[in-house]
């Protein structure tokens, strides 16, 4: 991720914060934790322009009354504290993809967000030639014979580093490198998954979180910000004393088995999942830099989600 994008992340994660808590202050008590996460965001905004910070005022503002509408939890009367805070980089490390963290401690009731900018990208996970992802991914350590196949590809790509090579200037890369190092990886994933009926919704977990969330998305060039429900485990959606949420948000179910996991079409650097449920995901490696480096960067997309995860568009004002 470039600086910019990275700013303009961040920026965008102030501005929905800051959104929400304008917006429930109006109604209840409210609080913004002041960690190091928010510090950041904070000096993201300040560095882009006024007319950036105006277009993504109104994104954030255009998708609070719907997350109010599926979460009365937020807007209940009550003299208990609302906090809102945005997850450090430690927080979201292993397994919680949500950006902003919406609780009440005294009910112990709390959801999150997860925040995009112009981009739907999942995880950017590596594979590299000590990099366990079987352990990582799933719970289930890499194979001898994962380790063994991978070996020949990471041993060339440490000799044209040290050569000081650029990625443009590797004679056959896909046949040297994408191809055996995606055939082992879907090796890999295929033997574990025969030896545990786990694996397809343990990969899920890894990609999306283990934490239910809501995803929003600002897409400028349509001026809509896009809400998309995980309630992978029922933990969204819940009524307050007084309310039912307005709009229902079903579960969306983990799936149970893998139906292909295989290259794309007329790809050699892309391969794509299918599994059960309507869960397709596609997994592009690519260099993630100029320059040859000995590790290979994943670019994940979801490409099919179940009708269960809702998609809902918030048209900017």
């Amino acid at each position: 991720m470039s600086e910019q994008s990275n700013n303009q992340g961040r920026a965008y994660e102030y501005i929905c914060l800051t959104t929400l808590c304008n917006e429930i202050g109006k109604l209840r008590r409210v609080e913004i934790e002041q960690n190091s996460a928010y510090n950041a965001a904070f000096h993201a905004w300040s560095l882009i322009t006024p007319l950036f910070q105006n277009l993504l005022t109104e994104s954030a503002k255009s998708a609070v009354a719907t997350i109010f509408d599926m979460e009365p939890m937020i807007i209940e009367p009550s003299e208990d504290l609302l906090k809102l805070k945005i997850q450090t980089d430690n927080e979201g490390k292993d397994g919680d993809v949500r950006d902003i963290v919406i609780s009440r401690k005294d009910v112990q009731w709390e959801i999150g967000l997860s925040l995009k900018h112009n981009h739907f990208a999942v995880k950017h996970s590596r594979l590299a030639k000590s990099l366990d992802f079987g352990k990582k991914w799933f719970g289930i350590p890499c194979s001898e014979k994962y380790w063994t196949d991978i070996k020949p590809v990471f041993d060339y790509l440490k000799t044209q580093k040290d050569s000081r090579r650029n990625w443009s200037e590797l004679p056959h890369k896909d046949k040297d490198v994408y191809i055996p190092l995606l055939k082992a990886f879907i090796d890999e994933i295929m033997c574990s998954n025969n030896s545990n009926a786990e694996v397809p919704k343990r990969m899920v977990e890894y990609l999306l979180g283990e934490f239910d969330f809501y995803k929003v998305i600002s897409i400028d060039s349509r001026r809509i910000t896009q809400i998309q429900t995980y309630n992978l485990h029922g933990k969204l959606n819940q009524a307050s004393k007084i309310a039912k949420p307005k709009i229902e948000v079903p579960i969306a179910y983990l799936p149970t088995r893998i139906v292909s996991l295989e290259f794309k079409p007329n790809s050699t650097n892309t391969v794509e999942l299918y599994m059960d449920g309507g869960w397709q995901f596609s997994f592009r490696i690519h260099n993630a830099s100029t320059k040859v480096e000995t590790s290979l960067k994943f670019d994940i997309q979801i490409v099919g989600m179940p009708t269960t995860i809702i998609s809902i568009n918030c048209k900017w004002n």
